[in-house]
């Protein structure tokens, strides 16, 4: 059984998880890169992949994904890179994730987004059935994107309901868009009862935190952790019971915080607002769930207990349904025991 006391790498290993911000085409291995393109040297991908330790901003950090996406184009592609994700999930023990991706930036080689949709969901089902890992996919439309786009991607979520398609979002660079181009497929997302979570508070302050939550209304908050700067909105947060998917190691990463220990995640977990933790981008960010919680461990002293409430608080806001949310429970339960 893992100690309540016990911070080691084995021990964090051990705990069953749940990620629910993961972007699928940040979180590439070397091994399928090299496997889709033997050209790239290992020192091409830590170039070209993996983010400085310091990037000049989100808009900088995000164009280490440019390269993964040229190589998500194709039916395989695509299907080996879900795998590859859902493998580096299963080493990290987590036992339900959810994955985004955009599809629309998938039709370089002539695939449809129904056909780039319909591919990732039978790779997700192949994944499921490999590892064990409970798996569901987040579709995003970007910040850049028109108003169409957005509104086909999210009525691609409504036409793949009932498969491992599970709910909406907005990624992209927050500081460059307004939300104008949004406001219609969020409005169209909660007339169909789809889930929503949206990025926000990431790129800029709890103003634009403020403005999601007005407009798209999302049950989760992709990153929020500037929500700190406005004690009202925290408490707003808590009284609503909006969940944060914080992310640390690419906050720092994206020039938000200088060090991780100036990082809010703990004030976040003390103030009582539900939170999870998350990788956002395994590859871009060099990290794993294991190393993300190992890094709480030693700069906070998180222990056993905060994690567990973590997780537990990710199962609640999980778009999944209530029998497997109390199934996770009980797995996270007894794995924290």
């Amino acid at each position: 059984m893992v100690s309540c006391n016990d911070n080691s790498k084995t021990a964090v290993a051990l705990l069953p998880k749940i990620e629910l911000h993961q972007h699928m085409d940040c979180s590439l291995s070397y091994e399928v890169v090299h496997q889709l393109n033997p050209a790239i040297t290992l020192e091409d991908y830590k170039r070209d992949f993996i983010a400085p330790a310091k990037c000049t901003d989100l808009a900088d950090y995000i164009t280490r994904a440019v390269k993964a996406v040229d190589l998500m184009q194709t039916e395989e592609q695509l299907r080996l890179v879900t795998l590859d994700v859902i493998r580096q999930l299963k080493k990290d023990n987590v036992i339900y994730a959810e994955m985004r991706f955009a599809p629309l930036q998938h039709l370089q080689k002539g695939l449809t987004p129904v056909q780039v949709v319909q591919i990732v969901n039978d790779a997700v089902e192949a994944g499921i059935r490999e590892t064990g890992v409970q798996v569901g996919i987040i579709l995003c439309t970007l910040r850049h994107y028109s108003t169409m786009q957005s509104m086909e991607t999210v009525m691609l979520v409504e036409q793949f309901k009932g498969t491992h398609i599970v709910g909406f979002d907005i990624s992209a660079d927050e500081a460059g868009y307004p939300i104008d181009n949004h406001t219609g497929a969020f409005k169209y997302a909660h007339e169909k009862g789809i889930p929503c979570t949206a990025h926000a508070g990431e790129a800029k302050g709890a103003a634009s935190v403020w403005e999601t939550l007005q407009h798209f209304h999302p049950a989760r908050i992709g990153h929020g952790v500037r929500s700190m700067e406005d004690p009202t909105l925290m408490t707003y947060l808590k009284e609503h019971d909006i969940h944060l998917e914080v992310c640390p190691t690419s906050n720092i990463q994206t020039a938000i915080y200088d060090r991780i220990t100036d990082h809010t995640v703990n004030k976040i977990y003390e103030s009582g607002v539900s939170m999870s933790v998350n990788t956002d981008a395994r590859t871009i960010s060099d990290v794993s769930l294991n190393s993300e919680y190992q890094l709480l461990a030693d700069t906070f002293h998180w222990k056993k207990a905060q994690f567990l409430r973590c997780n537990l608080e990710a199962v609640e806001h999980a778009f999944t349904s209530k029998e497997n949310k109390q199934l996770l429970r009980e797995k996270l339960i007894a794995g924290y025991q």
